[in-house]
């Protein structure tokens, strides 16, 4: 599913070669279906298993920046960098909306300002005495 996507995470196992070498289709499909400004990140999973290694850093790495990808490696398992792959990727959607560089497109719609939010909060009549 791509329409209004505005961001990607392209995963791949470090321990298995044939998913990284999926990549580049992936990102192909990708580019041909979402928004020309989603925010893409490769993230090699399962560092837990380095000793397991197929795929090295420095390929991905370089793969990522001659695409103009974000990058890193994750362990879901350990639970390394995954949230950090997340915020990364909501920090580089947020510095598109607010540089206004997307002017058409989806992204463009996306707003990661809470204060609206929080003011329309502080009018409800809610349970904040308890």
């Amino acid at each position: 599913y791509y329409r209004g996507a505005v961001g990607a995470l392209l995963v791949y196992d470090i321990t298995k070669h044939l998913t990284y070498e999926s990549v580049e289709r992936w990102l192909k499909e990708l580019y041909d279906h979402a928004d020309p400004h989603i925010v893409v990140m490769l993230v090699g999973n399962k560092t837990d298993l380095e000793s397991e290694r197929s795929v090295p850093t420095e390929e991905a790495k370089d793969f990522a920046e001659k695409k103009g990808l974000l990058f890193l490696e994750t362990s879901a398992l350990q639970s390394t960098n995954v949230e950090a792959a997340f915020n990364k990727v909501l920090e580089e959607i947020h510095k598109k909306v607010n540089s206004k560089e997307v002017v058409r497109g989806s992204i463009n719609a996306v707003t990661l300002n809470s204060s609206r939010a929080e003011n329309e909060e502080n009018k409800k009549p809610c349970c904040k005495n308890i």
